[in-house]
């Protein structure tokens, strides 16, 4: 609000933000103008003033009410003014500063920056968030940035103070980060480090960084994909079990559905049952193009020999099962009539041994009866 004598001489000069944004105002609106020696300054709690005298900063005013009365500011009459017409060359103007903090400055990339993640290769990340500023050095910011703008309000300081932002994110995600994964818990200290690092730029221009936010750092909607199947993979802990499970949750919810059609899926998806299953437990096969052949352990010594081996190189065991020694397990060869591993012989009629003296039935391989202790 500005007070004018017969509209050539300031009286009072003060001033108030309306739109929440302006951090610098001049007074006069329109340019510099003829103050009158002993105006009256008033300047509030949250803003300081910065008097300009011939194109030069000559004083500054904290708040309070001051009376403009320096050397600076010569008495300046009609009668100086005639020989320019009424129009003084003894110019003046002052610049109105808004201390306050400014909250809720957008910052974000533009475009997604490149980051060479540990685990996923090169990847582009987006990033937001959010800063808020204050200017301490008035009569610095108004020379470096306003110059001799009417108004400088958010909007013309935000878009360059972001793109810093952005600048330094780059350097310290590269520095500091390894892989995105571990992003999970960081951010606040992502964002304090990030802030220390832009205090000095910051102080360059007479604004103070107060406090700076890191919201959100997302990667490209493919690479989110293969997180949340990394994710899935790390919380399964039987992959065979999940195949099992998932199809017959398909073929309860086909038996559900009503009519032929529903019976129609429900038949076929028990036709697939035995499939799936038999896929699940299967070996597997030898890769294409490799001379290696795929091993196993076998089961009698642990020796490890080729999956399509019949017999261990080792302990000579079977692989191939036809049938196994009712006594100690071993894999019988065909037409066995004994043994290889216990002598135990190998007929069907002795697998119900019947003691020979008190007649009393044995389990299946018995060398001894469980009732008289005779050798069978």
């Amino acid at each position: 609000m500005n007070q004018f004598d017969g509209g050539i001489f300031l009286e009072n000069i003060e001033w108030f933000d309306e739109t929440g944004k302006e951090l610098v105002h001049r007074l006069p609106d329109s340019g510099s103008g003829e103050i009158k020696w002993g105006a009256q300054l008033t300047v509030r709690e949250s803003q300081a003033a910065v008097l300009f005298y011939e194109g030069k900063a000559c004083d500054a005013f904290g708040p309070g009410r001051h009376t403009l009365k320096t050397h600076n500011l010569p008495l300046v009459t009609k009668i100086l003014s005639i020989p320019w017409r009424g129009d003084s060359p003894l110019r003046a103007e002052v610049y109105m500063a808004n201390l306050k903090y400014f909250t809720n400055l957008k910052w974000g990339t533009r475009n997604p920056v490149a980051f060479r993640d540990s685990e996923l290769g090169l990847i582009r990340l987006r990033a937001h968030g959010v800063f808020n500023i204050q200017i301490v050095q008035p009569v610095l910011f108004i020379n470096s940035l306003v110059g001799t703008m009417a108004r400088f309000t958010t909007d013309e300081v935000e878009t360059y103070l972001k793109r810093v932002i952005v600048s330094r994110f780059n350097d310290y995600l590269g520095e500091t980060l390894d892989t995105i994964m571990d992003l999970a818990g960081k951010f606040d200290e992502l964002s304090v480090e990030l802030q220390k690092r832009l205090i000095v730029d910051f102080a360059h221009f007479g604004l103070h960084l107060s406090h700076l936010y890191i919201t959100s750092i997302t990667p490209p909607e493919e690479v989110q994909k293969a997180i949340d199947d990394k994710g899935r993979l790390n919380v399964i802990d039987d992959i065979d079990k999940l195949v099992k499970m998932k199809a017959a949750m398909a073929m309860e919810k086909a038996a559900e559905g009503q009519g032929e059609a529903g019976a129609g899926i429900g038949l076929g998806m028990g036709m697939m049952m035995p499939g799936i299953f038999a896929a699940s437990q299967a070996v597997p096969e030898k890769p294409e193009g490799s001379s290696t052949p795929l091993e196993i352990s076998c089961p009698d010594c642990q020796n490890r020999i080729a999956s399509d081996a019949r017999f261990c190189p080792l302990c000579g065991h079977q692989q191939l099962v036809l049938r196994q020694c009712v006594n100690c397990g071993k894999n019988l060869v065909p037409n066995a009539s004994f043994c290889s591993k216990c002598g135990q012989a190998t007929s069907e009629k002795l697998k119900n041994s019947i003691c020979p003296k008190c007649r009393k039935e044995n389990l299946p391989g018995s060398m001894f009866c469980n009732q008289c202790g005779i050798r069978l």
